[in-house]
């Protein structure tokens, strides 16, 4: 497996909006992890001791350390409705690139109204609202893969 199909593979994975793949050939094992957590990678290294002398010295890797953990936030939406994927698929705001999105952050929506198209497997699916409210945050980029019911809106019902 060269470099071209492993990029591709990677391409393919976070498009389908899978979580996870594994793939192991006689000669090579791969893992894609894709999802909604961020993963910060911090690269660690010993700090040269003072007045020593600098020596060259061949140097391997330096060692990786990578923490994953969900990223929380700290404000209270405790009185929020989210509206959440049906599907797993490609998230839009917009039904084609030159109209309007269908619902931003103040719209008030009612239910049975789209709130947002979710592409999957070329068939684009118009996500209706099942709550009334006003928008207030939109928890999705443009464009992005989304899990099944993953929160994509935080709507007031008041």
């Amino acid at each position: 497996m060269d470099i071209k199909e492993i990029q591709n593979l990677i391409k393919f994975v976070a498009k389908s909006g899978a979580s996870e793949v594994k793939l192991e050939m006689e000669d090579i094992k791969i893992t894609i992890k894709t999802g909604s957590e961020k993963t910060e990678t911090t690269i660690v290294q010993a700090a040269p001791m003072a007045g020593l002398p600098q020596v060259a010295a061949p140097v391997a890797a330096a060692p990786v350390v990578e923490i994953a953990a969900p990223v929380t936030t700290a404000s209270d939406d405790s009185n929020y409705i989210t509206v959440n994927s049906p599907i797993i698929g490609t998230f839009y705001r917009k039904p084609s690139p030159d109209k309007p999105n269908f619902a931003e952050v103040g719209t008030e929506i009612s239910v049975g109204d789209t709130v947002c198209v979710i592409e999957a497997m070329k068939l684009f699916n118009e996500i209706e609202s099942e709550i009334s409210g006003k928008i207030v945050k939109v928890l999705v980029d443009d464009s992005s893969p989304v899990e099944f019911d993953q929160p994509l809106f935080l709507v007031d019902p008041s």
